[in-house]
Order: C-alpha cells, then structure tokens, then sequence
C-alpha cells in the first residue's frame, strides 16, 4: 500500500528523527505564519538546505502557512509564499482564504493543502477545495471512521488524517477561547491552551476540558483499508526522542500492512509503551464513543509522568536548577522533561543537563541507612529554564534510555544558502463597488441573531429589521414540522444560519432538509463552512451570507469567499477595527455586516457533554466565569461577560458601515437584558461589565509583544 507516513518537525533534531525512523514527509514551519509559532521552528538559511537534502533521500517537506493574517500583513504573506514557489517545497498547508487567492493568483506552482484548521469534515468541502486548486485536505480530527470512509468514496481529493497526537477539545479551526483571555488566538498559532487548565465548580475542581491524547495504530489497517493517503502525527512542539518512538511505531505497523498486520501492531505497541504523554483515546473515531472515553477530569493537564512541583530554586545566569521531591519515578541526566507554569502562562520543554540528589529524611521513625518503616523521600536537583519559580508542576516526558543519535540532515556549511524573502508589494486588490441592484439585498439596520427559536417571541419587542436563526435539530424540527405554533417573523423576513461544524454524518440531513426549507420559503442563509456552498448549487433566487467561521480576515479572503457567490460578508468574532476598515474598502462597506454584540462561543464541542458534567457555570483559577450549554447538537463554552461595541455604533455608521448584529445565540438572557443592551443602542453608550475583545487592541504579537496580560480579559 502506497501510504505516507508524515512526521512533525519543530526543530532540526525532530527532523534528524523523523527522517531517521523512516518518515516519508515531514511538516515543518518557519519563522512566521505557522500554527506552532512557539516551537523552534526553521531559519531560512536552514530551510533551504534541508529542502534539498531530504528530497535527494527521495523525501518530502510540507511547509505550514496554516493561519490567518491581517490586511496589514499581506505584503510579509506575498513575500514568503514568493520565496516558497522559487525554492519548491513540495506542498503548502494553509488555512487563510486569502492565502489561497494568493497563492491560486500568483503562485500556481505551489501545491496546496488545506490545514485541519480550515475545518473540512465533508466531502461537499473537500470537493469544493479540488475545484480550488487543492491536491490534499487535512480532515478535521472530529470524524468516525465510517464518515472518513464516506467522505473517500465522494472525493478523489487526498485524505490526510491524524493517527497520533494531542488534541483539541473544540472542532478544528473553532476555539476562540485563548484569543479572548488575551488576544492568543489559536488562528494566528499563539494558542495558550485553555482547554488544559483546571476550573473550578462550587467546591470541586477538575480539568474539565482536557482531552487525551490521540493514539490510532491499532486502527491504521482501518484507514488503510478506508483509503487514507497520509498518516499525520502531530508534535511540533514535542521532543526529537518523542517524534523519534511515534514515527518509529507507525513505521512498524504500515510495513507490516502487507504482512503479519498482528504482530507488526504488538511491535508497534510495544514501541509505544514508553509513551509518557497523556492517557489514549480513540477520540470519535469509533462511532458511538462518547466524551467519557476522551475526557477525564481527574487528569492533570500535563503532558508525560507527574514529577511533582518545583520545591526551591537556585542558581542565575542561565544554570537555574529546581528542587523536586519525587516518588517511584525520578528524572536522570539526558532525560526530557516539561515544566508548567501553575498561572498557565508558560510551558516548556527542557532536557535535564544537571542533576544532584539530595536526601530530606523524615523526623518520624526514618533510619539513615533506608531500612525500616520510612526510607528517605528522594530530593533531587535539576537543570530548569530561566523564569519557572517554586510551585510550577515538571513532567516527565522522555528518558535518555529512549534517545538516539541520528544523521544530522541539514548541512553543517549553509554559507551558499541565502536565500531570504523580498519587499515586494502584495499586487493590488479590489473588490470593487457593491452594484446598485445589490444595494438592498439586505435592508440597513439592526439584525439580531437567537439560537432558541423561541427567543424570536423576544426580541420581535426590539423590532430588529431582520432576525437570524442557527439552524439546529430543534430549528429543523419547529420549522419542518407541522404542529407549532407560527413564528412571529415571516420566512422572507428570518435567515437561517448554519453551523460552523459541518461533518458527513449531516450531509444527506442537511441535503434534503435545504430543499424542503426553501419550498417553505426560506431564501437567506449565513453559511459558515466551505461544505455549504454546494448545497445552495443551481437553485435560484437564494442569498448567502459568509459568517464569521469563515474568517474573511484579509481583502484576500473576502475576495476568495464572495468568488463563492455570497452576497455579504460578517466580520469574524475577533476581529480588530483597524483590521476591518482595511479588509473592507469605503465603497463595499454598506453590505457588510458587523457583530457589535455578543457572547462568543469559545469552544465548540461536537460532542454533547450532559452525560458527563451536570453543572452549567464554572470559575478559571482568576476567578472568570463561564458558561457550559450542552445539547443534542454539541456542547459549548461561553463567557460570563460579552463582547459588546454597541457604542461605537455611531462611529462605524460615519466609517461607512449600516449593519450591525446583535447576536443573542449564547445563554439564555432576561427580558431586563434584552432592554439595557437596546438602551445602549439607542444611547449610543457602553455595556456594563462587558469587554471589546480585540475590537479595540488587536491580536498580542510576539513581535511587538503588546496587549496586555495573557490570560486576562480586556476591557
């Protein structure tokens, strides 16, 4: 079987390891615009000369340009992708749209693949992609084995999925959680990782949202079987010795696909056992298992074996050393290890170049010489990066036994490669005037957004010139059945939006629910994933609105996604003023759209979550409140406080901007609610005890290191 087995490579010892272990691509990133923007990563001078050397081993290297970027950065974005197409990697994963017009523009030698942050769960999606220009998508890890078997036999797309690795507890692409507490948005690869913190409800705590980590090689005959192109593990951000042993594995059970599959899969396991990271799930490969066997609120956060916590530290100058107690298990010299913040705000992996044992004997009953009912608690000294304090937790997560000595790829002499990127200009591009009989596709004025059809009783009384309504099973129930009561909003006067997570398992629903819902007179729809374009194909008189998930983050993007043949464009959640004028030029913005208020979801959970946790609010260690609504549908996570620029109504108008949306689809509100946010309106004055998101600070940027204190709302 033709199956490829693609290795993660943050650093040049990963790479030396995945090469060695017999990876036949590796995934890597550079400097910039690459979703693990915290790993090593490659200079240029690198890059090019281990481009060349792996493709001499009759390898391959698939470069990340997986997130978004701002209009401000096209010229950086145009420059690298120009750089890329003259040396040739052999494959670009992307996420931005606008990266795809670019690309698709200027660059059609490079060949592209869709990042799993691009959320492509369907072969409608998929499909759409190849028309595209594509020749690979990363599915969304969110899928069962019998949709990735569906999705191969409607799509002659290459299927790239991941076997191995950490996960996400939001759908793929959908986590606004991080880019909330502090402008860390995991769409511009600055994640902070919330889901693996630990939260508090009333008196208990738990990490409520970490999942385990992915491990499918029992289930790689499955997907070979399935027709999967490429097994992707993930782990940039991971030890050499970590990529080392997992591609190892994987290694062992795809060679023995041919042959003895049983006892190339024991050898494989048997690799793996050394695999300190968290405890394994199949996730929701094998259909019907639900959050419990992924989620276990008992499991610290943490990856690899607990160490404990730093008890003292000294040392300066770079030789910091910390002093931990351990147990049954103690870290050597050589070995691998992982330091955590106990705030959260920093987590690193180190390998030990110092260790020293010291011995605390206990007052109670211990005799020096070990024997007796208490032998000596093991202190022990080691090596620590700069800035971990007493109280930070430190893991195991590699041993030096398990570490090997590989052939280095890149180089030693990269005197000849300098190749670096220009200052071109990114070409220039408009969208052009919004036509005169477009002009009132969509009336001017306030529109306001409910997830519970029942809350268009509601908000009738703020006379919103349109409302939109998620389309979910209980919408699809009211609407396509015969016994409820009429809405208080006529089909001409309600769009209906889809959901951003859009997996096969819906596609023959949603297929012929469209068409029923359009004989009943529904014509407006916000679609928010690349899948849902199709269903709309050759039926006339239907209007579309790009939703915020789809991120027309850039005048690029916008350009791609209203080539898709929607009317209107709405700004993602986290958006940026700046950002937004600049995207969208003075003679388009009357038909754009613009949240000014909401409570944005911050994971979006495929799975319904009722069975596992039976309270709704819960607290950060900082003491933020957020909300977990779990229904048929999935599970979501908001905040206790909205995002709310309701104010700034009156100056956006004067910016050229005439509709706002007020988005009511999070926790259910008071009738008292629903009056103070119109009041504001009306008033033109701030929310209370809300906050502006990035709408006023824009995204924290390593390079300008800016917005304040991660992991703290702004106001």
């Amino acid at each position: 079987m033709n199956i490829e087995l693609l290795a993660p490579a943050g650093s040049p010892e990963s790479l030396d390891a995945a090469i060695g272990e017999g990876a036949n691509a590796v995934y890597l990133g550079l400097k910039n615009f690459n979703a693990r923007i915290r790993s090593a990563n490659f200079a240029y001078s690198q890059f090019e000369g281990l481009l060349r050397s792996v493709h001499r081993m009759k390898r391959k290297v698939y470069v990340t340009v997986n997130t978004v970027f701002e209009q401000r950065e096209a010229d950086r974005m145009y420059q690298l992708l120009k750089y890329l197409a003259n040396l040739g990697p052999d494959g670009v994963i992307v996420q931005d749209f606008g990266v795809v017009k670019m690309v698709r523009d200027t660059f059609p030698n490079l060949k592209l693949h869709a990042s799993t942050q691009m959320n492509i769960a369907s072969a409608r999606g998929a499909n759409l992609l190849s028309k595209n220009g594509f020749s690979r998508v990363v599915l969304a890890r969110e899928l069962a084995l019998e949709e990735i078997r569906d999705i191969r036999d409607n799509t002659n797309l290459a299927l790239e999925v991941f076997v191995h690795g950490a996960l996400c507890v939001s759908a793929s692409g959908l986590c606004l959680f991080s880019s909330y507490l502090g402008g860390k948005s995991a769409n511009r690869g600055m994640c902070t990782q919330a889901c693996r913190r630990l939260y508090r409800h009333e008196d208990e705590t738990g990490y409520y949202f970490s999942p385990g980590d992915l491990q499918l090689l029992e289930q790689v005959p499955a997907l070979a079987d399935a027709g999967v192109n490429s097994f992707k593990i993930e782990g940039r951000m991971k030890s050499a010795e970590y990529v080392g042993t997992v591609v190892s594995a994987y290694r062992r059970v795809i060679d023995g696909l041919e042959g003895d599959r049983e006892r190339s899969l024991a050898a494989g396991l048997d690799i793996l056992r050394n695999d300190f990271a968290r405890a394994k799930t199949f996730f929701y490969f094998v259909n019907g298992a639900g959050p419990k066997t992924w989620l276990n609120p008992e499991q610290d956060g943490g990856t690899g074996i607990p160490l404990g916590t730093i008890l003292k530290v000294k040392g300066q100058d770079g030789a910091h050393r910390g002093l931990i107690a351990g147990g049954l298990v103690m870290p050597g010299f050589g070995d691998s290890v992982r330091l955590h913040r106990r705030d959260d705000s920093d987590r690193q992996s180190h390998k030990l170049s110092f260790v020293e044992d010291e011995t605390e004997l206990r007052s109670s009953g211990l005799r020096p010489n070990g024997s007796g009912p208490g032998n000596g608690t093991p202190r022990r000294w080691i090596s620590i990066p700069d800035g971990f304090a007493p109280g930070d937790s430190v893991y195991l997560i590699q041993t030096r036994a398990m570490s090997r000595r590989y052939t280095p790829v890149i180089p030693n002499n990269l005197d000849t490669r300098r190749r670096m990127p220009g200052h071109d200009k990114a070409p220039e591009l408009s969208l052009g005037a919004v036509k005169k009989r477009d002009e009132k596709i969509f009336p001017e004025g306030i529109y306001a957004t409910v997830s519970r059809l029942e809350d268009l009783f509601v908000v009738q009384s703020i006379k919103p010139i349109r409302a939109i309504a998620e389309y979910n099973r209980k919408a699809a129930a009211w609407l396509l059945g015969e016994a409820k009561s009429p809405l208080p909003f006529r089909s001409g006067e309600l769009i209906l939006a889809l959901d951003p997570y859009f997996p096969q398992a819906m596609d023959s629903i949603l297929t012929e629910e469209i068409k029923r819902l359009i004989e009943r007179g529904y014509r407006e729809f916000v679609v928010n994933n690349l899948g849902h374009f199709s269903l709309f194909r050759n039926i006339p008189g239907v209007r579309l609105i790009a939703g915020p998930s789809l991120y027309a983050f850039n005048r690029w993007s916008a350009a791609f996604i209203s080539g898709m043949g929607v009317d209107s464009l709405i700004s993602p959640l986290e958006n940026n003023r700046q950002n937004w004028e600049k995207t969208v030029e003075q003679n388009r913005r009357s038909q754009a759209f613009l949240t000014v208020f909401a409570y944005p979801a911050l994971f979006r959970i495929r799975a319904d979550l009722g069975p596992v946790y039976d309270f709704s609010n819960f607290q950060d260690s900082r003491g933020e409140s957020f909300r977990l609504i779990s229904e048929r549908d999935g599970s979501r996570v908001y905040p206790e406080k909205p995002f709310a620029i309701v104010d700034k109504i009156p100056f956006l108008q004067e910016a050229g901007f005439r509709r706002f949306i007020l988005d009511f689809s999070g926790p259910p509100l008071k009738k008292k609610d629903y009056k103070d946010i119109m009041n504001a309106v009306k008033n033109g004055s701030p929310l209370p005890n809300a906050v502006r998101f990035n709408w006023k600070d824009g995204f924290f940027t390593q390079e300008e290191g800016k917005n304040g204190l991660p992991g703290h709302p702004r106001e």
